[in-house]
C-alpha cells in the first residue's frame, strides 16, 4: 500500500515537473512584460474631477454632446472597465446601462479574484495552451485588482482538505504550479497542513479519514462595490456614465467612401423619465454580458450566437459555519463541479452550481440547486455541525456569459477566455471572460476599437490606476473615523472597507444618535453595520431605486433577506426625501424591492420551507410539550393566539415589544394569513425547526423564552420562603 502511494506520488510529481518547466518559461516572459508596463504607467498622470457629476448632469452631457469617440453599452464590470480604459486614454467616452451598475452577473459572483485552479488543472491534463494563458493572465490581473482597490479586496487563504494519501502529492503539485504561474505576483506561498493543524484552523471540518490539507491564496472582493468603483472612477475621468438608460436600437449611416452602412450611435431612452434621444459615437462597444447576442442582433439579425449562458447559484449562511479568515475548496463534488465555502462580510458564502440556462434579467435560485450546495457542504463539515436548510439566509443565481460554439451543450468544458469581435458595420463586441480579467478585457476591446475606427489614442493606462476610494486609504483609516466622528468601531471598519477614503464623506452626513455612544451613525438594522447616511450617499452614487440600495450600495439583500426587508421602509423614506418621491412612488418602490427579495434573493424558497401543507413529524411527547407552551398564550383555549394574547404574556413578565414588530413576528408563522396563529400552524413551525428547514423563528424563541420566564416567576412555597404570617 505504501509503495502504491509512493509510485502515485512520484508519477504525479514527475508530470508536474514537466508543467513546471513550461510555467517557468512563461513566467520569465511575464516578468519582462510586467516590468515594462510598470515603467510606462508611472510616467503618465490623468487629472481627476474633484466632484462626481450628478446623474442629471451625465444625462445632459449625453444629450448635448455632438459625438463621442466611444460609446459603451453595458454597466457591468467589463463595460465600466471599457469606459475607464477609454476615458484614461483621453477618448471622449459615454456608457449606458439599462438597469443599475452591476445589476446583473457582476454582483452575483463567488466574490473571488482568482486565476482559476480548476482551469490550470485542465490546461495541464489536456495540454491546453489557451486555458494556461487564461490562468496566467488572470493571476496577473488578480494582483492588479488587489492593488487598485485594497479597501474592497484582500488575499484569502483557502483550504483544500485531503482525505486520501495519494491526493496529497497530486494536489500539492497542482497548487505549487498555481503559485509558480503567478510568479512575482504570488500573494503568499501555499503550504501543507497536518490533520491536527487543519482542524485547529478549520474546526468545523469533517475529522474522519482526514489526512491533512493544503492551503493556497486567492483574492476576495465586494463585487458590486468594486464594479461601482470602476464606474465612478470612469465618471471622474470624464466619462458620461448613466444607469437606467436603455438602448432601443443602433444608429447607422453610410460610409462616405464606400456607401457601406456603419454603426454611428444609438437611440436610447431614459428609463426614469421615458424621454428618448440619440447619442452619436464614432465607435459603439457591446459589453452586455449574457445579453451579448441580443445587441449583436440589433446590428445583424442573421448573426449566429456566440454566447452560451450558464447559471451559477450561491447561498449565504451564518458566519459560524466557517472561520473568519479561511475558505474551503471542494475540488470534486458528487457531479464533478467545484464548490467554494468562504467567509464573506462576516457571513459564509457557498457555491456555485453550473448549469445551462435561458438569458433573463431576473434569474431565480431553485430549491434543487440550494439543496445540492447544502448536500456538498455536509460532506465536508463534521457530524457535530448540523447543516440546516433554515440557515440559508439568502440565495441568488447569476448568469455567466460563457463564449462557446453554438452547438456545444457542455458548459463545464467551456473556457472563460474572452473574445473581441468586430462586425462588418463596425460594432465592437467583447464577450466571455471572467470578473478578475475585466481590465485586460477592456484593454483588448479599446485596442480593437482604436484600430477599427482609427481613433487617436495611446496605449492603455489602467495598469496600476487606483479606483474610487483607494487613493488615500490605509488599513488604519477606520480609527480616524472612530476618533473624529464618534462612530462605532464595527461601523467605522465597514465604512472604511466599503468607501475607502470617501468614508469621511459618509461620516460627515451621519445623523447624531442622541446616545452617549456611538455619537453618530444610526443603523438600518441592528445586526449589520450599515447606517442611514449610506442611503443618502448612495443617491449621490447614482442609486435610483430601493433595490439598488439593498443589493448594490449596501449588500443587505445578499447577506440576509429578512434583514433587508426589515430595513426597506426606512430606506424608502430616506430615498423618497432625497429624490422627491410621491407617496405612490414610495409604495411602488417598496413593493418592487419586496418582489426582488422574494424571487431573486431566495426569500420565496425560504418561505416555502413552512407552508400550510407542511407535514408535522413530531413524537407524541414533543407534541404535548409544544401544546402546553401554546396554551400558556392561548388561555381561553380558542385554538389560536393573537397579538393581544402575546402582549398579555409579555406584560406579565415585564417585556415590551412594539406592536408593529409583534405583527411581523406573528405574520411569519400565520400561514393562512387570517391574522392569528393556530395550534396546527405552531406545531408545523416546531416540526420544521426540528428538521432544520426553519431557523431563527422569532415567535418560537419568544414563546420559549416567555415559558421559561413564567416558570421562574412561579410562586415560591411558604415553607421554602423562610416562613411567613
Amino acid at each position: 500500500m505504501a509503495f502504491q502511494k509512493a509510485v502515485k506520488g512520484t508519477a504525479l510529481i514527475g508530470g508536474g515537473a514537466i508543467a513546471t518547466v513550461f510555467g517557468l518559461s512563461q513566467f520569465s516572459q511575464y516578468r519582462n512584460k510586467h516590468g515594462a508596463l510598470g515603467q510606462v504607467q508611472a510616467a503618465e498622470v490623468v487629472p481627476v474631477k474633484n466632484h462626481l457629476p450628478t446623474r442629471e448632469q451625465q444625462i445632459l452631457a449625453l444629450q448635448t454632446s455632438s459625438e463621442f469617440d466611444v460609446l459603451v453599452i453595458g454597466g457591468g464590470a467589463t463595460g465600466c472597465g471599457c469606459a475607464l480604459d477609454a476615458a484614461t486614454r483621453g477618448l471622449k467616452t459615454a456608457l449606458l446601462e439599462r438597469d443599475d451598475f452591476s445589476s446583473g452577473t457582476s454582483s452575483r459572483s463567488t466574490k473571488l479574484i482568482h486565476g482559476g485552479v480548476r482551469y490550470l488543472q485542465k490546461a495541464i491534463m489536456k495540454l491546453d495552451l489557451e486555458q494556461y494563458r487564461m490562468v496566467k493572465e488572470a493571476l496577473e490581473e488578480r494582483a492588479h485588482l488587489l492593488q487598485s482597490a485594497p479597501h474592497l479586496s484582500a488575499p484569502l487563504p483557502i483550504m483544500l482538505p485531503i482525505y486520501k494519501w495519494w491526493q496529497l502529492p497530486y494536489y500539492w503539485v497542482g497548487i505549487k504550479l498555481y503559485d509558480l504561474v503567478a510568479g512575482s505576483q504570488c500573494l503568499k506561498s501555499s503550504y501543507v497542513l497536518t490533520k491536527s493543524r487543519a482542524l485547529e484552523l478549520f474546526p468545523m471540518l469533517r475529522k474522519d479519514k482526514l489526512v491533512g490539507a493544503i492551503v493556497y491564496y486567492d483574492g476576495q472582493h465586494n463585487d458590486a462595490r468594486m464594479n461601482l468603483a470602476i464606474a465612478l472612477t470612469a465618471a471622474r475621468y470624464g466619462a458620461a456614465t448613466a444607469n437606467y438608460v436603455e438602448v432601443r436600437r443602433l444608429l447607422k449611416s453610410p460610409e462616405p467612401a464606400s456607401g457601406k452602412l456603419r454603426v454611428c450611435g444609438v437611440r436610447c431612452r431614459d428609463v426614469l423619465t421615458g424621454k428618448e434621444f440619440d447619442v452619436k459615437a464614432k465607435c459603439v462597444i457591446n459589453a452586455t454580458g449574457p445579453f451579448t447576442d441580443s445587441v449583436r442582433k440589433m446590428d445583424d439579425e442573421a448573426v449566429p450566437n456566440i454566447c452560451q449562458p450558464s447559471a451559477g447559484v450561491h447561498i449565504v449562511m451564518p458566519g459560524y459555519y466557517s472561520p473568519d479568515n479561511m475558505g474551503l475548496l471542494d475540488p470534486a463534488t458528487s457531479d464533478g463541479r467545484v464548490i467554494f465555502f468562504l467567509p464573506w462580510e462576516k457571513m459564509t458564502i457557498a457555491g456555485t452550481t453550473d448549469s445551462p440556462t435561458d438569458v433573463t434579467s431576473h434569474p431565480i435560485p431553485t430549491e434543487e440547486d440550494i439543496n445540492f450546495i447544502l448536500s456538498e457542504v455536509r460532506n465536508y463539515l463534521g457530524a457535530d455541525v448540523e447543516v440546516r436548510r433554515g440557515d440559508v439566509l439568502a440565495a441568488w443565481s447569476g448568469i455567466r456569459p460563457l463564449v462557446t460554439d453554438p452547438s456545444s451543450k457542455d458548459t463545464q468544458s467551456i473556457s472563460r477566455s474572452h473574445v473581441v469581435t468586430v462586425s462588418d458595420s463596425g460594432l465592437v463586441t467583447i464577450a466571455g471572460g471572467k470578473w478578475t480579467t475585466y481590465r485586460a478585457m477592456a484593454r483588448d476591446t479599446i485596442d480593437a476599437a482604436i484600430q477599427e475606427h482609427n481613433l487617436k489614442a495611446g496605449s492603455s493606462k489602467t495598469m496600476g490606476l487606483k479606483l474610487e476610494g483607494a487613493q488615500d486609504w490605509s488599513p488604519t483609516l477606520y480609527i480616524r473615523l472612530v476618533q473624529d466622528y464618534g462612530l462605532e468601531s464595527e461601523v467605522a471598519q465597514h465604512l472604511a472597507s466599503t468607501y475607502g477614503d470617501k468614508a469621511f464623506e459618509v461620516a460627515k452626513i451621519a445623523q447624531v444618535t442622541g446616545k452617549r455612544w456611538p455619537i453618530v451613525g444610526k443603523r438600518l438594522v441592528s445586526e449589520f453595520p450599515y447606517i442611514e447616511a449610506e442611503v443618502v450617499y448612495g443617491v449621490k452614487e447614482y442609486a435610483r431605486s430601493a433595490v439598488d440600495m439593498i443589493s448594490r450600495r449596501t449588500r443587505l439583500a445578499f447577506l440576509n433577506v429578512q434583514a433587508a426587508e426589515e430595513a426597506l421602509p426606512r430606506i424608502v423614506d430616506i430615498m423618497g426625501k432625497e429624490l422627491n418621491w410621491s407617496e405612490q412612488k414610495k409604495k411602488e418602490e417598496l413593493e418592487t424591492a419586496k418582489k426582488f427579495l422574494y424571487y431573486e434573493m431566495g426569500y420565496k424558497v425560504k418561505t416555502e420551507q413552512l407552508t400550510d401543507s407542511s407535514e408535522i413529524s413530531l413524537v407524541p411527547s414533543d407534541i404535548e410539550r409544544y401544546k402546553k407552551r401554546f396554551h400558556m398564550f392561548d388561555k381561553d383555549k380558542k385554538g389560536f393566539i393573537t397579538i393581544l394574547d402575546v402582549q398579555r404574556v409579555l406584560e406579565s413578565i415585564s417585556v415590551q415589544i412594539a406592536e408593529n414588530t409583534l405583527h411581523e413576528i406573528l405574520n411569519e408563522v400565520d400561514l393562512n394569513k387570517n391574522g392569528q396563529v393556530e395550534l396546527n400552524e405552531f406545531l408545523q413551525l416546531m416540526s420544521a425547526i426540528q428538521k432544520g428547514h426553519v431557523s431563527g423563528s422569532r415567535l418560537a424563541v419568544l414563546m420559549k423564552s416567555a415559558e421559561e420566564n413564567l416558570r421562574r416567576r412561579a410562586a415560591i412555597p411558604v415553607d421554602r420562603s423562610g416562613g411567613g404570617l
